[in-house]
């Protein structure tokens, strides 16, 4: 199961020209960038690790590349997004974020269905990947 989550999730994964082509309009719009990566994509987890600090004063896509880059290499097995945020309205806001890396197996997730009082029916998301234990949830075996 494809995991589809932000901005061109449903377009095939992007090369790395294309991913620069995106720096690039973020970087003309005054967005700064940061890279965040997790091994639970759950859509609830919004709040992904973020590897180093955002880069409020790089102007370079090469060395916003180079951060994703060497994220993808600590991180092989793990999703990896890149982020832009837009401060024009006098808060911080997320302009753009879409996924740069995903593991080789996506197992996906369940929906589970459980009865309430009062007739009521509710839905939760399990995913498949949080049944390992954090670090392994995605092998390259």
């Amino acid at each position: 199961m494809r995991i589809t989550q932000g901005t061109f999730s449903y377009l095939p994964d992007f090369t790395d020209e294309e991913i620069t082509a995106q720096i690039n309009y973020a970087l003309s719009n005054e967005w700064p960038l940061s890279v965040e990566f997790t091994d639970d994509p759950h859509p609830r987890n919004t709040y992904w690790e973020m590897w180093g600090l955002p880069m409020f004063d790089l102007k370079d896509p090469a060395g916003v590349l180079l951060e994703v880059n060497a994220c993808r290499s600590a991180n092989p097995n793990s999703y990896i997004r890149l982020n832009a945020y837009d401060a024009s309205l006098g808060r911080q806001t997320t302009a753009l974020s879409f996924i740069v890396n995903r593991p080789a197996e996506e197992p996906g997730f369940r929906l589970d269905r459980a009865e309430r009082a009062n007739r009521q029916i509710g839905y939760t998301t399990h995913s498949y990947a949080t049944e390992r234990p954090e670090g392994d949830r995605y092998r390259s075996d």
